[in-house]
């Protein structure tokens, strides 16, 4: 385990980095939302620092060109994560977010660069599955009915420019989801720990199987609540993102 001074900031970081943090906690956000998904996590679990990332185009960044694609994502996020992979890491995406989080671990391996200890996926299908999410075949009606309710759900009444701002980020996330094509399977030197929601409606433990193609170790794991409960960050989900540690 290597110690040494805490990296810059960078936009890419939304929390200011710990000074000496043993591990650290990448969190990947899902379509439509950044890094205030994960705005109710502590600032560590336990001793592992959690580091949500802020993808371009949104919230902080929203005056930054969109991503584009996850291939592109990744390939963004290596060079700022770099400075932050000096100690043991591990990726939680959650939905749609698992699989620019996939996508990373896979280019840091093209790279030579350390991996994390484990890949977290969170109430999302394997990679080769992903066209089979339910918000790609929406009507815009409906996904503004979706973005409403979800933010209802954390308590806040959403206004009209706020609606209007997370409709665009949302439909530019979707045409990535829809542009990604990953038909052959990769397999992954680290294990893959893959989280179904109980009350989940739109996503099956059986849809979740597709992961046991991409890593020598991988465990499904129930846990209680809806799909967007991850982030009221409940004590079930956080034991379960250091038990491996």
């Amino acid at each position: 385990m290597t110690s040494g001074s805490a990296p810059a900031m960078s936009p890419w970081f939304v929390r200011p980095p710990a000074g000496d943090p043993p591990a650290r906690l990448f969190c990947f956000p899902y379509s439509g939302s950044g890094a205030s998904a994960f705005s109710a996590w502590p600032a560590t679990i336990d001793d592992v620092e959690v580091c949500p990332v802020q993808f371009p185009g949104r919230e902080s960044r929203l005056a930054e060109p969109h991503y584009g694609t996850y291939e592109d994502l990744a390939a963004a996020l290596v060079e700022p994560l770099a400075a932050r992979l000096d100690r043991p890491f591990a990726f939680f995406g959650h939905c749609a977010g698992a699989l620019p989080a996939f996508e990373t671990v896979v280019r840091l391996a093209e790279l030579d660069l350390p991996g994390p200890d484990c890949l977290f996926v969170s109430g999302q299908p394997a990679p080769h599955d992903a066209a089979s999410d339910r918000m790609l075949t929406m009507t815009e009606a409906e996904l503004r009915a979706e973005l409403v309710s979800v933010v209802r759900g954390r308590g806040i009444e959403p206004r009209p420019d706020m609606v209007e701002v997370g409709m665009s980020v949302l439909l530019e996330d979707l045409a990535a989801a829809r542009a990604y094509r990953r038909v052959e399977p990769v397999r992954l030197g680290c294990p893959i720990v893959v989280l179904h929601w109980r009350d989940d409606p739109d996503v099956t433990p059986d849809q979740l199987e597709g992961w046991r193609r991409y890593a020598d170790s991988v465990e499904i794991r129930v846990v209680e609540g809806g799909h967007h409960d991850f982030m009221n960050a409940p004590d079930e989900l956080l034991k379960l993102l250091t038990a491996r540690r």
